[in-house]
């Protein structure tokens, strides 16, 4: 059962220097031939009755980078194809300064009850080094508006480890986020991605990233500043009070499917995934003849289903269930991964309750090498059934 959906709006004022997602200079001709072609492939997966939902994610890009106009219609072709009523999380991203209160009050008399918003850092100075449009001022006077529209599960994302960051600088940025006291925070460590601003400085040598000890120390004091203040760390990069966990995002950890709707998104359906075309010209095209901008379609077999659901679910603090492991494969976790569980135990990246597998302290700063153990040959796999 699908219960899940991601919808991509690839469009932003302004590309960062860090990004590599789908995105486009936002203009209102294309937003508009855009929203008409996911109209289009949204129509064809979902035909009528409206589709239950438990959630609903809109990313991007920034969504919010849209005018009140299109953001409307798009709010009405979620409407018009999911019970958004029942729907349990329907989160937009949003970018500080885009929310003025016409578009706070769409959000909010659409259904939408969580924003996840993309701050990045607490320093005006380095927001403009990474692209950012928007300034520390905006994040508050956001915030503020959101609240007092009623919409209080706010999120906010924050990246550490950037260029001439210092561990003092980022226990500022932290203290700063931490005073609004919202109920979730995302912190990921700045990757240096091909295609980007940020790649090709740091190819030339122009681009320094503090070395790997110090964003090792960064983790930590972001791991004990959120516990001090009450947001546990449920996730390697994610924060929240007890039940504000971001729900959608937990489809994706805990393996379960969802639908991937846009330019460039990821659908994950029984048996398959999908991945949409990246190019505007194309995805419209494609979504406007026949629904189905697909790129590629990848077969996932029950081998790489397993595989995933160790990486992904690993990547929870609480790890992987062998209960529900069991429930879904028919297969003892334990007995298939004996040797890599005892290899991990060893190396003290992993440890074992009765009911689940679950990285250590130093298996968090270890992910990677942790997930290639997961990996199986075909003759294990063959020899489990």
């Amino acid at each position: 059962m699908v219960s899940s959906a991601y919808i991509h709006i690839p469009f932003c004022e302004k590309i960062c220097h860090y990004c590599d997602f789908t995105k486009f200079f936002y203009e209102e001709k294309m937003a508009d031939d855009y929203i008409e072609a996911l109209q289009k492939e949204v129509t064809t997966y979902i035909q009528k009755p409206k589709q239950k939902m438990k959630t609903i994610f809109v990313g991007g890009g920034t969504p919010t980078a849209l005018n009140t106009r299109q953001l409307k219609q798009l709010l009405e072709i979620v409407d018009q194809h999911f019970e958004v009523a029942t729907c349990e999380e329907y989160s937009f991203e949003a970018n500080p300064g885009d929310l003025d209160e016409d578009k706070i009050k769409l959000l909010r008399d659409y259904g939408v009850n969580r924003i996840s918003m993309g701050v990045q850092v607490f320093d005006d100075e380095m927001l403009e080094q990474l692209g950012r449009l928007h300034r520390i001022k905006d994040v508050y006077q956001n915030v503020d508006a959101l609240k007092q529209h009623g919409i209080h599960n706010i999120s906010i994302d924050l990246i550490y480890g950037l260029p001439n960051q210092t561990l003092n600088h980022f226990e500022h940025t932290i203290k700063e986020a931490l005073s609004f006291d919202l109920p979730h925070y995302s912190a990921y460590s700045l990757q240096i991605e091909p295609k980007t601003v940020f790649y090709q400085r740091y190819m030339k040598g122009k681009l320094m990233k503090p070395k790997e000890e110090v964003e090792a120390q960064m983790f930590q004091v972001l791991r004990d500043q959120m516990l001090r203040h009450g947001k546990q760390q449920y996730e390697i990069s994610n924060f929240a009070e007890p039940g504000f966990e971001s729900k959608h995002n937990l489809t994706y950890w805990n393996n379960d499917f969802y639908y991937g709707f846009g330019a460039g998104a990821h659908g994950y359906l029984p048996g398959e995934r999908i991945i949409n075309l990246r190019p505007f010209p194309a995805y419209v095209k494609k979504a406007n003849e026949d629904g189905l901008p697909v790129l590629h379609k990848e077969e996932i077999g029950l081998k790489e289903q397993i595989e995933e659901e160790m990486f992904l679910g690993l990547r929870k603090l609480e790890g992987v269930s062998k209960q529900n492991f069991f429930n879904k494969y028919d297969i003892s976790l334990t007995e298939l991964y004996a040797s890599s569980i005892q290899y991990l135990k060893q190396k003290n990246w992993l440890k074992e309750t009765e009911d689940y597998v679950q990285l250590t302290e130093n298996g968090l700063l270890f992910g990677n090498e942790v997930f290639q153990a997961f990996l199986l040959d075909d003759e294990t796999f063959k020899l489990s059934h």
